[in-house]
Order: structure tokens, then C-alpha cells, then sequence
């Protein structure tokens, strides 16, 4: 039977998390699968886990940027390499649940939409262990319950699923328009997202958790990094691009603006942030809640 989905994988230094990713992927209940693992310039052994696994796996084709180039470019490199009708994406430290690709790429089969939304769960350490949390509301307000071929002024409340790797979508309609990562940004998936919902003819959402995204016990995720001056402006400009994709979508824009306001601002404000990140993050709260 032929292949109907590619799953990319970036990696850059994710050695002590890729192997049990691409186990994610091997322990799939839809075989029809293939992976780009892209080794975004890792200085450590991420390259050789990539290479071990498409030695014992011919559905993983290893690609290498000589250098870094970041998440966004790095999806980018394997979105231009694709040409199976669906395409996923993984992050190379996450964990993809055993039956996401059979959930998501059979909600699309059944429906003709351009995508799927599933929902996640965060991969906390707890002592040696990594252990899955619960749904968090926004991420059940976004996939709970199903929808099937529903647009963004049907279901406004999907903006809050800003990730790409919680989605399965055709790959023509990535195509038809022209959708790609911006490559100089840290938070490359907002806008992207919001893009997608925004063009969509129409998507639907799933409850199931298709991915468990691992929150690093040492605190190197860009997520965990946002009192870091450079980190809080690039979160926050995600979210201003994101909002500013939305523009003619009123309902949709009014829900992402009460996440924003009701979640990502009250979390940024408890940071130990400096007097000119405060008043900047004052500044976009105030911009947020006149829209």
C-alpha cells in the first residue's frame, strides 16, 4: 500500500530524547507512514540516533544542515521534500501517541478537510521519569468535543492550538497557499498556525491526544526561557503576528485575544522580569485588549 503521511522531525542536539520520538513513530498503529528527520547542525549525537534509525527503518530519511538554521528552516528543508497526500510534524524531544497517525489521517480520509487538530498533554520530568499531565482547558476548548468540517467562524476557540505538531493536513494546501515557517523567528509556529486556520475551506478537531509535548528538565526549551529578554519579545511578536493573521476574523480573534489576556499575559507577568520588559509587556497586554 502506498505512504500517506510524512511525519518531519527537526532535531538540533536532542540526542537524549530522539530515540524514544522516533520509537513514537516506529509504534504506530497506521504503518503508512514516512519521517524526515532533519539534523538541524546538532554538535551532539543527534545525527547518529537519526542515522541508526533509518539503518533499521527505511520509512526514515535523514536530511543535514551543515550548520544551524533553526526549527522553522528546518521544516522548511523537509516540507520541500514531501510528496505524500498528508504531512505531520514531531518535534525530535516529543512523543507521538500510538494512534495519533491512525486518529488524524482517518479523520481527513472520512471528511476531505485540509486539516486535523488533535489535542496534547505536556511531558513533565518527575524525578527520573518523564510523566504525562492532564488536558489543559484551552487545549480541550480547541479539540473537545469533535468537530468535523467546520471553519474558523464556526469554532473560533481552535486558535488557542497554536503548535504544528498536534495537526495532520493535506499537503496541496499547504502548497495552494504557499505556507512556510518564517526562518528568523524563535516562536515559529503561531502565525503559521493562525494562517492555516484562517485559509482553511475547512478542519476538523479530535479529543484524543495525539502528542505528549516534553517539557526539559533542564530548562533549555524556548518555552522555559521567556524572562530572557530576546525570548519575551519573540513571544510576544508571535503572538502580535498571530492576532494580526486573524484581522478578518472577528470572532476568532476576540477568543485568541481573551487566551492571550486570560493565560499568556498573567504567565509572562509572574516572570522576574526587568522595569522596560514589564512596561513592554503592559504595553502589548493594553494593545491586546483594545482589539
Amino acid at each position: 500500500m502506498s505512504t500517506l503521511v510524512t511525519v518531519i522531525v527537526p532535531g538540533f542536539d536532542v540526542e537524549e530524547y530522539a530515540a524514544e520520538a522516533l520509537e513514537s513513530l516506529r509504534a504506530q498503529t497506521l504503518p503508512r507512514w514516512r519521517a524526515i528527520l532533519v539534523d538541524d547542525g546538532s554538535a551532539d549525537g543527534t545525527g547518529r540516533v537519526f542515522d541508526d534509525a533509518a539503518r533499521r527503518d527505511d520509512r526514515f530519511r535523514v536530511v543535514r544542515h551543515g550548520r544551524r538554521r533553526g526549527l522553522g528552516a528546518a521544516r522548511n528543508t523537509a516540507l520541500d521534500l514531501v510528496d505524500t497526500r498528508y504531512v505531520a510534524f514531531l518535534d525530535g524531544d516529543d512523543v507521538m501517541t500510538p494512534t495519533a497517525l491512525a486518529t488524524l489521517v482517518g479523520s481527513l480520509e472520512a471528511s476531505g478537510s485540509d486539516l486535523v487538530v488533535g489535542a496534547y498533554v505536556r511531558l513533565r520530568p518527575e524525578g527520573a521519569r518523564y510523566l504525562p499531565g492532564p488536558v489543559q482547558p484551552w487545549v480541550s476548548a480547541a479539540t473537545d468535543p469533535r468537530r468535523i468540517g467546520v471553519d474558523l467562524d464556526a469554532h473560533p476557540e481552535v486558535t488557542a492550538n497554536v503548535v504544528a505538531w498536534s495537526k495532520v493536513s493535506r499537503t496541496e494546501f499547504w502548497r495552494e497557499h504557499d505556507l512556510r515557517f518564517p526562518e528568523a523567528a524563535l516562536y515559529e509556529d503561531q502565525a503559521v498556525a493562525q494562517r492555516m486556520y484562517a485559509s482553511a475551506r475547512a478542519f476538523d478537531v479530535v479529543p484524543d491526544v495525539v502528542v505528549q509535548w516534553r517539557v526539559r528538565a533542564d530548562g533549555s526549551s524556548i518555552t522555559q526561557r521567556e524572562a530572557d529578554p530576546r525570548v519575551l519579545r519573540a513571544c510576544l511578536a508571535a503572538m502580535r503576528d498571530g492576532l494580526d493573521v486573524l484581522a478578518g476574523h472577528g470572532a476568532a480573534r476576540r477568543a485568541r485575544a481573551a487566551q492571550i489576556l486570560r493565560m499568556d499575559v498573567p504567565r509572562l507577568a509572574a516572570l522576574p522580569l526587568g522595569d522596560d520588559d514589564r512596561a513592554l509587556l503592559a504595553a502589548f497586554a493594553a494593545h491586546v485588549a483594545a482589539l
